[in-house]
């Protein structure tokens, strides 16, 4: 990308009137990101640039022998528009290639997001692990506790996986605010941030775990419950938080919901049961 020219378009949220500007693209910090300059030869007159419905339509005329099939589009930072006197830009947020035929009219997508693998490992590693492993050893811990100690060891091994996963994910979410330089993730950061507490106090917990038989066991197993409970809840809703923030779609909502489902009937299935043998 770095040599090549391109034609930037904002319009202001305060309602004033859009501003179309040719750029090169003469490295990759913003000063190296020069306003009014590149070798696109632009027909006087035809910038255009419409907000519709919170879109933009953005319209040019160029003049060249032979334009190239390759385009690229990327969209910059949310509330951010670049201002006078510099009009400085600063990295984009998505972006996505495409390569037209102007004989047909075709066009075909080549690449997403340079950063569509993070984000879908950081969604990834936090579904699987705070939302559905924990969720799995919990109900192990809870239901399976006549087959013992095998329940103990596969509790263990659930939270622990479950853990790593979401740590990872966390780490993975860092880096991606850093890389996005997002502004509209503080309250999902705060939430994963305090679920990785929750989960280090949870692995903690389990160094200084009191022998049955000790009167502070009661106590143990109450804190250990009840933290365990509500950093389930806050994964799930910090999950379905970040699908949201993501725009990921309804494959990423239906697909986890279904398994927040099953998981949901699984327990109140077993909670029943429970209560019937009594």
């Amino acid at each position: 990308m770095i040599g090549s020219s391109a034609i930037v378009g904002w319009v202001p949220s305060d309602g004033s009137s859009g501003t179309v500007k040719p750029y090169l693209l003469g490295g990759k910090s913003p000063g190296e990101v020069n306003p009014d300059q590149g070798d696109l030869t632009i027909v006087n007159g035809s910038l255009k640039i419409e907000s519709v419905s919170s879109r933009l339509y953005m319209s040019f005329q160029l003049t060249a022998t032979l334009p190239r099939q390759s385009l690229l589009y990327a969209m910059g930072p949310a509330g951010f528009f670049p201002s006078s006197p510099d009009f400085r830009l600063r990295e984009h947020r998505f972006v996505t290639t495409t390569t037209i035929n102007y004989i047909t009219g075709s066009q075909s997508v080549v690449k997403g997001s340079p950063h569509s693998k993070l984000k879908k490992t950081h969604g990834l590693m936090n579904m699987f692990g705070w939302g559905i492993l924990i969720i799995i050893g919990a109900i192990v811990a809870r239901h399976m506790k006549q087959w013992d100690p095998t329940w103990f060891y596969a509790h263990i091994a659930l939270q622990t996986t479950g853990f790593l996963l979401g740590l990872t994910g966390v780490i993975c979410g860092l880096v991606l605010e850093n890389r996005l330089k997002a502004n509209n993730v503080s309250k999902h950061k705060g939430l994963g941030i305090t679920i990785l507490v929750m989960g280090v106090l949870q692995m903690l917990a389990l160094l200084a775990r009191p022998d049955k038989q000790s009167k502070y066991r009661k106590y143990w197993n109450w804190y250990h419950h009840n933290i365990g409970r509500i950093m389930i809840i806050l994964a799930i809703s910090n999950i379905f938080y970040g699908i949201h923030l993501a725009k990921a779609g309804s494959s990423w909502n239906g697909g986890y919901g279904f398994a927040v489902a099953v998981l949901a009937l699984t327990a109140i299935g077993l909670e029943v049961r429970k209560l019937l043998k009594k």
